[in-house]
């Protein structure tokens, strides 16, 4: 007799956890922002995605434990390679708010960039050879495309 699954997993199984009121204070609603283009990215595949809104010294600590890289940065992603899990994604509102002024963008654009970009990590996509970074530029392109939100990779 086939065993009924106890949990399904499905690739709308993503968990927004802020932890920085800043990005509550910049944004109308950050959650359903990072859900929309984390659905947007993750369409297709099944697995849990956690997203982290935190501040810079949050990124700081993780990029140095992981990446021994002791500065903070705008998104990290963590792959989990566990069954129904696709990984962890996090996100610095400081880096990420001078980002967007410096570069023109909007706040909520750049974020929606940052999170299509660290859930396409957790997917295996990478930009360490000029070919994938290409092929995974592609890809944010079209999916902010999609969601109406301007190539981030044009001047502005």
């Amino acid at each position: 007799m086939p065993m009924t699954p106890i949990h399904a997993v499905t690739p709308s199984s993503i968990e927004v956890e802020i932890e920085d009121p800043a990005w509550t204070a910049a944004l109308a609603d950050p959650a359903a922002a990072v859900r929309r283009a984390a659905e947007a990215a993750s369409a297709g595949a099944d697995g849990e995605i956690a997203i982290l809104l935190t501040n810079d010294a949050s990124l700081r600590g993780l990029n140095s434990r992981f990446l021994n890289k002791d500065r903070p940065t705008n998104v990290l992603s963590f792959p989990d390679s566990s069954p129904g899990r696709l990984g962890d994604v996090a996100l610095a509102f400081g880096v990420c708010e001078a980002e967007a002024r410096i570069q023109g963008k909007s706040l909520a654009d750049h974020l929606a960039h940052l999170v299509i970009h660290g859930v396409l990590h957790l997917l295996g996509y990478d930009h360490i050879a000029d070919e994938d970074a290409a092929a995974m530029e592609d890809r944010e392109r079209r999916l902010l495309a999609e969601m109406n939100i301007p190539d981030p990779y044009t001047d502005v």
